[in-house]
């Protein structure tokens, strides 16, 4: 059987045809622009047709823009004849450079926050400890807030990825938009009661009168920044969900810039302007993410004006990202809700309290670095699945899925062995306290052998999240959650109280988790292809 290939521009008919045929009638024919590439065609970086057949030859075409079949399929385009040579087939290692491609910046991006959060850290703490404690505990009131929200990102990145390989970047933008009103209304409406309720919020942690009033300061300015940080996860699972992870990445690094400038201006001071303290930092971040807002919302604008895509707000586009977005919610309010067991059953793991919870943190915040790795693939697994999707083809979906797969486990053995090799230095990064360093040896040598777990788990999340499968999540968290806090209570009561919790995070919260998904994603129900619910606007 011998591929045949004709040459074709970019905007002109495509026909992808499952067998042979007698017939150009036979084919199915599809319309090819610059970012519609067809059901079974994806874009490569490189010129070319290449088109793999059930067997040799394989032909090529040279062509406008770089298509790949990634199925036997034959691939006849209207105009002239190319010529027959072996070009290569679809290749895993361009799979790989896709993932990259999402992956790096997105990592990059996620561990640019926390990176700057340590230095605004730095900038208050040398104030004082109060000033310290008061942001310490602003700062977990307003990411509990922010984090709730994080199926901003996640719900459009999985609705623009869809359109986009549906090969409809106007709906796709719509869609999008519709997540930024979202967006607007929420960071609103949690301004108005963060900042009513920032006294009662803070003082609910107990802290003495002045470490309370210096949270009372920051989180009072720092909720007039709610709505600028979630149009920032809204933008960015659009941009995402085109296949950007760059500009996030570039707003992320030059609006935390900012931010550490403006911090150092501001709380200290220098000529005209007043040393402002606590308050400056919170204004500098506010001001900070409202410019970061603003130049990811004008890209996103750009676009949908190049794309004739509405942008004014529709009530039942709104509506319908609201209603797909409850169930990344209970999602992510679950998840959360285990990470909270887990510290609380360390309250309760030993007679020595302030060690355990000493040594948990630091282990926590070991696991939270590493899942940035892990996490970074699990967005570009929702950027490609809901691409994959859209364009209708499943058997590319699953292919993709158990690539990525591939590479969380890969991902997860290169950061297990890491942290085992780093576990008897770390603590000395953390604490000059010789107990906690001891006791967190054991801890993270379990968290690394639970690490190529995590890696499938994270990848899988973002599979089913790109495929619009937040109901199965949102059940399958409160499941896991009711299974792993009686087992981690029942762990903390064990000899080596702290160490038994952590080995049912790894085997009861992230097993139970992986078993779950795996589950899933080995059935048909998750493969829906096509555009998916979205609301058509005029």
């Amino acid at each position: 059987m011998v591929c045949t290939c004709w040459g074709a521009f970019c905007g002109q008919d495509l026909t992808i045809c499952r067998r042979p045929p007698s017939d150009l009638r036979e084919c199915v024919p599809h319309t090819v622009d610059e970012n519609y590439l067809g059901p079974s065609v994806r874009h490569l970086e490189s010129r070319g047709c290449f088109v793999d057949t059930a067997v040799s030859p394989r032909c090529a075409a040279t062509i406008h823009k770089s298509f790949t079949v990634t199925r036997t399929d034959h691939l006849l385009l209207a105009g002239r004849c190319c010529t027959d040579h072996y070009a290569g087939a679809v290749r895993w290692k361009d799979v790989d450079r896709e993932i990259l491609r999402l992956a790096v910046p997105a990592f990059l991006a996620l561990i640019a926050e926390p990176l700057f959060l340590l230095s605004d850290a730095a900038i208050v703490g040398h104030l004082g400890t109060p000033e310290l404690a008061g942001l310490g505990i602003a700062a977990v009131v307003l990411q509990t807030a922010v984090g709730l929200c994080v199926f901003l990102a996640y719900g459009t990145t999985a609705s623009v990825a869809r359109l986009l390989g549906a090969g409809d970047v106007r709906a796709a933008l719509a869609q999008g938009i519709d997540g930024v009103w979202l967006a607007v209304i929420i960071g609103v409406a949690t301004t108005a009661a963060g900042v009513l309720l920032t006294e009662p919020l803070v003082g609910a942690f107990g802290a003495g009168a002045e470490v309370t009033d210096h949270g009372v300061t920051y989180l009072r300015i720092a909720f007039l920044g709610t709505t600028p940080l979630l149009v920032m996860l809204a933008t960015t699972g659009i941009l995402r969900g085109l296949q950007d992870t760059r500009t996030p990445l570039v707003v992320a690094v030059l609006g935390n810039a900012l931010n550490i400038a403006l911090n150092f201006l501001l709380v200290y001071g220098l000529g005209p302007v007043p040393a402002l303290g606590i308050a400056g930092s919170a204004i500098g971040s506010v001001i900070a993410q409202v410019a970061s807002a603003a130049a990811l919302l004008l890209v996103v604008v750009r676009a949908a004006r190049a794309e004739g895509s509405p942008m004014t707000p529709d009530l039942h586009g709104i509506l319908g990202a609201a209603h797909a977005a409850v169930a990344l919610v209970v999602r992510t309010v679950a998840l959360r809700a285990a990470l909270l067991v887990s510290t609380y059953a360390v309250t309760v793991a030993g007679p020595d309290t302030e060690v355990d919870l000493a040594a948990h943190q630091i282990a926590m915040t070991i696991w939270t670095f590493l899942a940035f790795a892990l996490d970074a693939i699990a967005i570009a697994a929702q950027a490609l699945t809901g691409r994959a999707l859209g364009a209708g083809d499943a058997e590319a979906t699953r292919a993709l899925t158990r690539r990525m797969v591939a590479w969380g486990i890969g991902s997860g053995v290169v950061t297990g062995l890491g942290l085992a090799a780093l576990s008897p230095y770390l603590g000395v990064l953390f604490t000059p306290d010789q107990d906690v360093r001891d006791l967190l040896v054991p801890v993270l040598l379990v968290a690394a052998l639970g690490q190529p777990v995590a890696g499938v788990v994270f990848v899988l999340d973002g599979v089913l999240i790109g495929a619009g499968d937040g109901t199965y999540l949102a059940w399958t968290g409160l499941v896991v959650l009711g299974v792993y806090a009686p087992a981690a209570l029942v762990a903390a009561t064990a000899v080596h109280g702290l160490v038994a919790v952590w080995v049912a995070m790894a085997v009861v919260f992230m097993g139970a988790r992986g078993v779950a998904l795996w589950v899933r994603a080995r059935g048909d129900r998750w493969l829906l292809t096509g555009r998916g619910p979205e609301v058509v606007r005029r």
